[in-house]
């Protein structure tokens, strides 16, 4: 199979304490270690393996690296290869180098953007277990998110310079990681330049999603919820935490998805998705916007989209 889903996200956080709060608190994740570099690792009740996300302690906000699960250890050894037949470089880690997980592939997106593939990752199980479970913990807190759902990675783009990093990263994903497109929207006065790629590797509308802007970054993770319904109470948990919010509770055209978009007390934005709009088979065709269309297609109530929402983001590497 290759590819298999998203494992984890590295964050950089300013303030260690205040980030776990709002891992824990608001969006209700589980911390599972804490290592002697000052790294948190925390997984969310639906998650089985350590750890989703690996919060590091630095002086400025951001994405060091986001990792891949795949399917059998084999696969990293066809990855290997087809990325150095692609012509990019790729190192292979010894098991324990990225922490907790088996031997790793370490490489960068066309975009700049670091990502690790691995196979295994210490298994420490859902909170609810796997015999007879209940539908949900007793000991839920704050949103109750489910799952790391996806990240959006901001990708440079400057047609008239000839760089569209949105496209190289597609063909990559594409090409040799076996991604497949879902979605796409198309700028510029013959709707030539691709501006966005939303792409999966399962049935999700998305694992993965690429937008362009003036240079590489991150602009938000993503944690699933159930329903409208546990949406709009994640804003209330929000709202209660004083959480900064850039986008109250809405639905995207792209991926049909409601969302609410927000940020963690280092300015690293976070989404709260639920809703898969649809089941992305692989014979699906794919979707295509239009530039003249970026509001309803981003916001579809609305169909406006505020400066910040694409100015505001932070380092992706």
């Amino acid at each position: 199979m290759g590819v298999m889903r998203i494992g984890h996200i590295n964050l950089r956080v300013l303030d260690m304490q205040a980030a776990l709060r709002h891992y824990r608190d608001v969006l209700g994740m589980v911390p599972t270690d804490e290592d002697h570099k000052g790294n948190v690792y925390l997984k969310c009740w639906d998650e089985w393996d350590k750890y989703s996300v690996m919060l590091s302690p630095a002086d400025r906000a951001g994405m060091n690296h986001v990792a891949y699960k795949v399917e059998r250890d084999s696969d990293l050894d066809d990855i290997k290869a087809r990325i150095r037949d692609y012509g990019r470089e790729v190192e292979e880690l010894a098991p324990g180098e990225l922490p907790y997980c088996g031997r790793a592939l370490r490489f960068k997106m066309p975009s700049g953007h670091l990502m690790y593939l691995y196979a295994d990752k210490e298994f420490v199980g859902t909170s609810v277990g796997t015999l007879n479970p209940d539908p949900w913990p007793d000991d839920i807190r704050g949103a109750g998110a489910h799952w790391l759902d996806h990240v959006l990675l901001l990708c440079e783009l400057n047609p008239e310079a000839g760089v569209n990093k949105v496209v190289e990263n597609e063909t990559f994903f594409r090409d040799v990681l076996g991604f497949r497109l879902t979605e796409q929207l198309m700028a510029g006065p013959d709707k030539s330049v691709k501006a966005l790629a939303f792409m999966t590797v399962s049935i999700k509308p998305h694992d993965i999603a690429f937008v362009g802007g003036p240079c590489n970054g991150l602009h938000h993770c993503s944690f699933f919820l159930e329903d409208w319904g546990d949406v709009l109470r994640a804003a209330d948990v929000m709202g209660k935490n004083r959480v900064k919010m850039d986008v109250t509770p809405q639905r995207h055209g792209i991926t049909r998805g409601k969302t609410i978009y927000f940020f963690d007390p280092s300015g690293n934005r976070n989404e709260t998705f639920a809703g898969l709009g649809y089941a992305a088979y692989p014979d699906m065709p794919v979707i295509t916007w239009t530039d003249d269309q970026i509001g309803s297609a981003i916001f579809y109530h609305t169909g406006e989209i505020h400066e910040a929402f694409t100015a505001v983001y932070t380092e992706g590497y």
